[in-house]
């Protein structure tokens, strides 16, 4: 489950980076982490690569951005359509972990440039907030 739980987060987050203009998306690279306090315990720079902590899973959730892709601890997503009703990006994207593929639909706002906030269509004010890491 919590493999899982890792696809789709990543797949969220992946998928406002592939929706929203070129100007914006290229502001959406980089780490982001359910607890912006816990980043420098979440995430690592190595060879000039975002890379996770081996103890990263202890202080949270979170995934990274790079272009079109978004990798978790986990697993990596790929961001096949998108569509913006509003201020909220529907998305659709192939998912790959070590023990499955899966297409995965995401619903997600950006309320300021260092927030994500993940939508949970047809669970009244269910959301997950994720903060953007200085890395």
């Amino acid at each position: 489950m919590r493999t899982l739980n890792h696809v789709l987060i990543a797949a969220l987050l992946g998928a406002l980076f592939v929706a929203t203009p070129v100007a914006a998306a290229e502001n959406l690279d980089g780490a982001w982490a359910t607890d912006g306090s816990a980043c420098d315990k979440i995430f690592v720079k190595k060879g000039g690569r975002i890379v996770f902590t081996d103890t990263s899973e202890l202080h949270g959730g979170g995934f990274v951005i790079e272009g079109n892709r978004v990798r978790a601890r986990a697993s990596t997503c790929d961001i096949k359509s998108s569509r913006t009703v509003g201020a909220v990006t529907h998305m659709l994207a192939n998912c790959a972990s070590d023990i499955m593929l899966s297409s995965v639909q995401l619903s997600v706002r950006q309320p300021a440039p260092d927030t994500l906030v993940r939508i949970f269509p047809g669970m009244e004010g269910m959301e997950m907030t994720y903060k953007r890491c200085a890395m």
